[in-house]
């Protein structure tokens, strides 16, 4: 069986921009590649037939396969410095709170080399024993630990080597505090009489140096077997024979004199928390940076809960937590690279790709040069939520998933080739192996669902509005939340019309802003999903393509953040819900997410909101009372996830409630933040709160929007080859809010 990977380095193009394409597999010899751009996707026989579009392009053609490794599991690493190989007696010390003590062979930190069995290096072996290691090239000889460190514990951690007694010496000291297990210090001495103690290359925290430079690391080979899952503080390195008294000293503020002079570094990892650099407070300024993205702004040892925020006391989130199952960039060497052109028309394009019996898409976004339209009309692709969700492993590895669909699985080629190479890593709705969420998600590496084929979600669900846009006339733009992030709502003003995608779940403050500031003036938005403007985002300071989410304080999530740990380490900002921030998704588009479910579909019912001579518009040429019947996903329009309306929550008094869906299962319950009691009517059996509502209102600056309120509403547009009155209504109201006459308020009417 052949195996193809693939990504780009960028997914926003405009004319003109270079756009690289990384390629890896083995199975075949060569690929086959071809640009394409995406109108539907493959949907089976009742939708669009699958037909994308071949486009002339220069990496078009066959062109040589080779395997691209992914360097997976997170570090911190010191360029290689004199003083960092001692001469004589030192002491290396750090605080450490491991979270799987007992999972194989871990280096806390050190500069060790495997190949080469030289330098030094603070461990947990198999058991999760602290253990030390040095040699020489010639000799080795470690020391360990009479018994394992526990899980989720603070301990100060040691290794001192005493070239005048000949010895070497590991302690571990727990720290923990507010808990009543049984734990005291634990160490190991053994007789040490090495030469000068050298290692080759860089001082690494959470990973060891397998060899010589070789491959896209820039440190040189890693041995990934020996990556640390837990958080460190404060290691600090001294040319000294330091008592267990003395290495407890070695972390006051300010440290003793007599120290201060043995001092080789001092790393304070509270120092520019939303950067990837590591600071070193010591007399050489052995600064490093952190690789694969470990979690910062979390907490360290001095927590104790009278700190909420990290940016007011940053000295309570001196830890940094690593991974081995950390990924921010497979940094993998380019195959293709392509110049968008000037001719290319804005829309979804995509580079397919074939060896053998494999196939991969890497999807991209072409917009119009900077400040400029080409349409009335832009789709606004929801690219934030894509990247929220790549590589979303526990839908194939939870048995939750089967529960909520109410059948099996259902697995493609592709899925099965994700699974068989986790080094893709993983989605903000997975957890790591050590059990911790995982918050941060980059799109610089290979994505198994990010595509036009495989489940209907997201991306591949999106592609069912571009359909119907293709359908309506073909005249729109397609701009992305990336470029909305980064250029604010002068991406937004040459539009009349925004139209989003199925589920835009993700924002940034500046994402949010940017939609408000455009309705003010007189934009219109045409929301086309469910659960949207859910989760406040950050996005990377200086990473285009990477974001964090920190889910704190309610909402549907798969796991919820660690007390304490509710500010993005980015940039500071609370997270969790819009919602939490006082920004509710029905302040923007009249609707919120109320509740979700996946066993069937429903429809709705026009309400009698759809006379009034302001939505009556929208109705022409729709017979029916009941819309959205039939659709290609579980069977109507009103499903998945649905919102709601809700006027304490900042519904518009004047929105119009058109249609509301009816008829959902008991699968459906209230979402978790709507609930702050449990109570046995949460399900839509029983609560009528729980319904999808199409809304529509005006806004001050002669503006509007209209609100689908489901996810599954994409789907029911292109039935009976959009001959229905679903798709006759929303294409109503696209026309309409391309008509530049104003909307009028209410209140304005004579």
């Amino acid at each position: 069986m052949s195996v193809l990977l693939a990504y780009a380095d960028r997914w926003s193009c405009r004319p003109g921009d270079r756009i690289r394409f990384m390629v890896s597999g083995k199975g075949a010899e060569r690929f086959d590649a071809r640009i394409v751009r995406l109108r539907q996707p493959r949907a089976g026989r009742l939708a669009s037939p699958f037909a994308p579009e071949p486009i002339e392009a220069p990496v078009n053609g066959s062109h040589p396969l080779r395997w691209q490794s992914i360097p997976i599991g997170s570090f911190a690493a010191v360029p290689a410095h004199p003083a960092l190989h001692p001469e004589g007696s030192f002491a290396l010390a750090l605080l450490v709170w491991p979270t799987t003590p007992a999972g194989g062979r871990q280096m806390l930190a050190g500069t060790w080399c495997v190949a080469s069995r030289t330098g030094y290096g603070l461990f947990l072996d198999e058991q999760g024993r602290l253990e030390g290691r040095i040699a020489d090239g010639e000799e080795e000889v470690a020391a360990r630990a009479d018994r394992p460190l526990g899980a989720r514990r603070w301990y100060r951690a040691s290794l001192v080597f005493d070239r005048a007694a000949g010895s070497l010496e590991v302690r571990a000291e727990p720290l923990s505090a507010h808990g009543f297990d049984f734990d005291r210090p634990s160490s190991g001495r053994v007789e040490a009489r090495l030469g000068p103690i050298r290692g080759p290359g860089p001082f690494l925290f959470a990973a060891a140096q397998a060899g010589p430079a070789r491959g896209p690391s820039a440190w040189g080979g890693i041995a990934t077997a020996f990556h640390f899952n837990g958080r460190l503080e404060a290691p600090r390195l001294v040319s000294d024979a330091c008592s267990p008294e003395t290495v407890a000293e070695l972390f006051a503020e300010p440290l003793p004199a007599r120290l201060a002079t043995r001092l080789i570094a001092a790393w304070d990892f509270a120092a520019e928390i939303p950067s990837e650099t590591i600071r070193d407070l010591g007399p050489h300024r052995l600064d490093g940076v952190t690789v694969n993205l470990p979690t910062r702004a979390v907490r360290g040892a001095r927590w104790d809960g009278s700190v909420q925020d990290w940016t007011r006391d940053p000295r309570h989130y001196a830890a940094i937590h690593f991974h081995d199952d950390d990924l921010v960039d497979a940094r993998w060497e380019p195959d293709l690279e392509l110049e968008v052109p000037a001719q290319w028309r804005s829309g979804v394009y995509a580079l397919h790709l074939r060896a053998g019996d494999g196939e991969f898409w890497v999807p991209f976004f072409v917009s119009p040069p900077r400040g400029t339209a080409r349409s009335h009309t832009a789709f606004l692709a929801p690219t934030a939520t894509y990247i929220a969700y790549l590589n979303h492993r526990s839908r194939f590895a939870s048995l939750a998933t089967e529960l909520y669909h109410g059948r099996l699985l259902v697995l493609d080629r592709t899925d099965i080739v994700f699974l068989e190479h986790p080094e893709m890593g993983l989605s903000t709705y997975d957890r790591h192996r050590d059990g911790s969420g995982v918050c941060y998600s980059s799109r610089h590496r290979p994505v198994q669902n990010f595509r036009p084929t495989g489940r209907h979600w997201n991306f591949n669900l999106d592609l069912f509005i571009i359909d119907w846009l293709e359908h309506v006339d073909g005249d729109y733009d397609v701009i992305t939340d990336e470029q909305l992030h980064q250029e604010g709502v002068d991406l937004l003003a040459p539009y009349r019309v925004i139209v989003t995608g199925s589920h835009p779940e993700y924002h940034s403050k500046e994402m949010l802003d940017a939609l408000e500031a455009y309705l003010s003036r007189g934009g219109r938005l045409m929301y086309m999903g469910g659960n949207g403007f859910y989760w406040r985002i950050a996005h990377h300071p200086t990473r285009p393509g990477v974001i964090e989410v920190r889910r704190a304080e309610g909402g549907v999530r798969t796991w919820d953040a660690e007390p304490g740990e509710y500010y993005h380490g980015f940039t500071g900002e609370f997270g969790g819900l819009w919602r939490r921030n006082a920004r509710p998704p029905q302040r923007l588009v009249g609707v919120g997410f109320i509740s979700q479910g996946f066993d069937k579909c429903s429809y709705y019912r026009r309400t009698e909101a759809a006379r009034d001579p302001r939505a009556a518009w929208m109705f022409e040429g729709v017979e029916s009372e009941i819309l959205g019947r039939d659709g290609i996903l579980y069977g109507g329009a009103a499903g998945l996830e649905i919102d709601a309306t809700d006027p304490a929550l900042g519904t518009p008094a004047h929105a119009l409630v058109v249609a509301r869906s009816e008829n959902h299962s008991n699968v459906y319950e209230l979402v978790s933040e709507e609930v702050l009691v449990p109570h046995g009517a949460s399900d839509a059996t029983l609560n009528p709160a729980i319904r999808a509502e199409i809304t529509f209102f005006e806004t001050p600056g002669g503006g509007a929007v209209w609100s689908a309120g489901s996810i599954a509403f994409a789907t029911a547009l292109p039935w009976n080859g959009f001959d229905n009155d679903l798709a006759r209504l929303t294409t109503n109201v696209l026309r309409r809010f391309r008509d530049p006459a104003p909307f009028a308020m209410p209140g304005e009417r004579g």
